[in-house]
């Protein structure tokens, strides 16, 4: 399975946001967290020159990451363990090893010591495995699109919104380059918005530091010791925390260049074959719903919860959880999120797709 490049889309879904002439409500911001690096003012990337700027420092660290794209010959061999109190499928320990040639393909394994395995071979554009289940668990797909390709695409970061903050960062000064489809929506003058994702990166060194593709959700990267090939440095460990709470800790056990590698692994075995085309992890949707009886006015509270999960190529949500559990709308986010259909994200003729989804489920109420 290839997992390509993060691509976001925003849909609104739900009631208008706001009928003519009514005042937008008041928002409550963002929650309070450690690694929530942009509590302060925020500044729009709004000429050419600051647009640039930040658009270039987010290549710089994308291309850190892209071994494929740099058709970089690899041997990765990662673990990790997953604590999200039954959350999301399969807590415990992960096993997981790529081995990517130019010209000749990717081959990987994945084994859960709760009784996963997945075997996947990607070559000349074709997909394909062996293993359970219509979808990828959630957890695995996370721990490999961490390493090989966090960030972005460019083309999806060069048409968004672009605003940008400095932060200090265990010692060190930090870009954090928000990105969000809302060009026209109000951002607000301190902090974050609910839509906006986050990317922090070291200036100096062009290595990503904090990702969040939503408010809630934080994956920090550790290059103490860090393993490198072919200029690219990855980190030595990632950890993945929601709702305050670390959910996933990964681990990089070997990074090199592998020795000579036997053709028959990039061939599809038989069983595969029969099975079909692999799903293909498309990247990452945003949805946008609101929940309340207008008219609505400044006087209004809107208070919003986020939920993460995955969409089988059936177009259901799996593993959806939410990275606000704490909110009384909690368990009516999760609900109606749950009962959405994703099917139209899948265009018609398409091989079989999953995507990782959040959705930003909003609730006015009366003051």
């Amino acid at each position: 399975m290839i997992s390509k490049q993060m691509s976001r889309l925003i849909l609104a879904a739900g009631l208008p946001l706001l009928a003519f002439g009514q005042a937008p409500p008041r928002i409550a911001p963002v929650p309070t967290d450690p690694l929530e690096l942009s509590p302060g003012r925020v500044r729009a990337a709004n000429t050419s020159a600051t647009r640039k700027a930040a658009l270039d420092l987010l290549a710089r660290a994308r291309d850190n990451y892209s071994l494929r794209r740099a058709k970089q010959a690899y041997d990765l061999k990662i673990n990790f363990v997953v604590d999200s109190l039954g959350q999301t499928d399969y807590d415990g320990a992960w096993e997981v090893e790529d081995l990517f040639v130019p010209g000749q393909g990717l081959h990987w394994m994945a084994q859960a010591a709760a009784g996963y395995t997945l075997t996947g071979i990607a070559s000349n554009g074709e997909l394909y495995a062996e293993g359970p289940g219509s979808a990828v668990p959630l957890r695995l797909e996370e721990a490999r699109g961490i390493l090989l390709h966090p960030l972005p695409s460019a083309a999806y970061a060069s048409r968004e919104s672009i605003r940008t903050s400095a932060a200090t960062f265990r010692g060190a000064v930090l870009t954090c380059i928000m990105l969000s489809t809302s060009k026209k929506a109000a951002m607000p003058a301190l902090g974050r918005a609910w839509e906006e994702s986050e990317e922090c990166i070291d200036p100096q060194s062009g290595l990503l530091r904090v990702h969040s593709e939503a408010p809630g959700r934080y994956i920090v990267y550790d290059y103490s010791n860090a393993p490198q090939l072919g200029g690219h440095v990855l980190a030595r460990t990632v950890t993945v925390t929601e709702a305050g709470r670390i959910v996933s800790r990964i681990s990089v056990e070997k990074l090199e260049e592998p020795t000579v590698a036997d053709p028959s692994l990039f061939v599809p075995t038989a069983r595969m074959r029969a099975r079909g085309r692999f799903i293909e992890m498309t990247g990452e949707t945003k949805i946008v719903r609101l929940h309340g009886q207008g008219p609505f006015t400044s006087a209004m509270t809107q208070r919003t919860v986020c939920i993460f999960g995955v969409v089988t190529p059936t177009g259901e949500l799996v593993e959806g959880h939410s990275l606000q559990p704490s909110d009384p709308n909690s368990h009516a986010a999760l609900e109606d999120a749950g009962q959405i259909d994703f099917s139209a994200l899948t265009p018609a003729g398409a091989p079989p797709q999953q995507h990782f989804v959040f959705v930003i489920e909003k609730f006015v109420t009366p003051p």
